[in-house]
């Protein structure tokens, strides 16, 4: 393991810090007003904490998701379409057996997340943009069998395939959380006018979270007959389950301000594009021009300015002392890493770290309690340990 040379150990607030909230750039759509005081712009924490940062691997392109694996190890995606076993320091050769991906824009190889039994199965989980006929895409997952030397893919198929498919390569989602005996997927919209309406069709799979059988095909218990769990999103990319009460919880862009935490509940509306915190990027109004109405469920907490959310997880450990239950989050930009203070459902505190220094992707929680993270701007798998 590599120390990492050149990055800043102490912790870096977003451009300063004060005590009505982190400091940032001006708000896109300051006409909003939060629900209530800590819903955005929450006061900023000073934990004092300072960051060893060691590096796991490097040379990787564009990675995008991690897992940890029980018996150690990574499995780390790549948006160009390889997955591959970190061990020892080392990325090892892409995995053979791994779906076909349409590798353009913001699509790829996404997410990869270990079956609830893994240990005896040996199952994991992929999303990715899967090309189709005529040029078109829509966002999938599958599942395969991961051979015990970590080495080829086997008995691979989809669970999941978005549908209809799109001729945009932009908003794909997506996260992957077995849980429950039922696999969640987040989806994206697409982006486009035309295609973000789909948001608000139950029968469509855009700017979705969907709720699916291991083996594919709609669970039992969904709300509307079909896989569709939720809707209203614009494009979810990061989705955890919280260890206290085993609530689904989900992270997704917004447009010009709006990027959105929201808690997850079967067949809930989160808004989009009726309703947001943001604008839209060339300043006009999004949906109704309102930033909630009736039907709609607020958002647990959003960013205006944007973070660019990626991937995030609940700390669980004892190695960050107090940080137990806290949110951490990935940042694409500015770029950080994001700590949510939460009492309840409420975020009461923020505070970053790495600011501005890299593109985080994902974000993990190491076996021992370190922080994992993806660094997009130099593609390497980072450890993050208290120093």
């Amino acid at each position: 393991m590599k120390q990492l040379f050149g990055l800043l150990a102490a912790l870096a607030l977003a451009n300063g810090a004060s005590a009505q909230g982190v400091v940032q750039s001006d708000r896109n759509a300051p006409h909003f007003t939060p629900a209530w005081p800590t819903q955005t712009r929450a006061p900023a924490v000073q934990s004092g904490v300072q960051l060893q940062i060691d590096i796991l691997a490097e040379g990787l392109d564009t990675p995008w998701g991690i897992e940890v694996l029980p018996e150690g190890g990574y499995l780390v995606t790549e948006r160009s379409g390889a997955l591959r076993l970190v061990r020892d320091g080392v990325a090892g050769a892409p995995v053979s057996g791994v779906p076909e991906v349409l590798a353009q824009r913001q699509g790829g190889l996404l997410d990869v997340a270990l079956a609830e039994d893994f240990e005896t199965s040996r199952v994991i989980y992929l999303s990715y943009a899967k090309p189709m006929a005529e040029g078109q895409s829509a966002t999938a997952a599958a599942r395969g069998v991961l051979s015990s030397d970590g080495r080829t893919l086997s008995d691979v198929r989809d669970i999941f395939v978005q549908d209809p498919p799109s001729s945009n390569v932009i908003h794909f989602g997506s996260r992957v959380v077995p849980h429950g005996g039922v696999v969640y997927i987040t989806t994206g919209e697409h982006f486009s006018n035309r295609e973000r309406q789909f948001a608000q069709d139950r029968n469509k799979t855009y700017g979705k979270v969907v709720r699916v059988r291991p083996n594919g095909g709609a669970a039992a218990g969904n709300p509307f007959d079909n896989e569709v769990w939720t809707l209203g999103h614009r494009n979810v990319q990061g989705a955890d389950i919280r260890p206290s009460d085993g609530t689904l919880w989900t992270l997704e862009h917004g447009p010009a301000g709006g990027d959105e935490l929201n808690k997850i509940a079967a067949g809930a509306n989160y808004g989009w594009p009726v309703v947001s915190y943001g604008v839209n990027y060339n300043g006009s109004a999004v949906g109704s021009g309102e930033a909630r109405a009736q039907g709609f469920v607020e958002p647990q907490y959003f960013w205006d300015p944007v973070i660019a959310p990626g991937g995030f997880a609940f700390y669980e450990g004892a190695m960050f002392d107090g940080w137990q239950g806290d949110l951490l989050a990935a940042s694409l930009n500015p770029g950080s890493l994001v700590r949510l203070q939460l009492e309840g459902d409420r975020v009461v505190g923020e505070e970053r770290f790495l600011n501005g220094e890299i593109r985080v992707r994902d974000v993990e929680i190491d076996r021992d309690g370190a922080i994992l993270i993806l660094d997009n701007t130099d593609g390497r798998l980072l450890r993050l340990s208290p120093k």
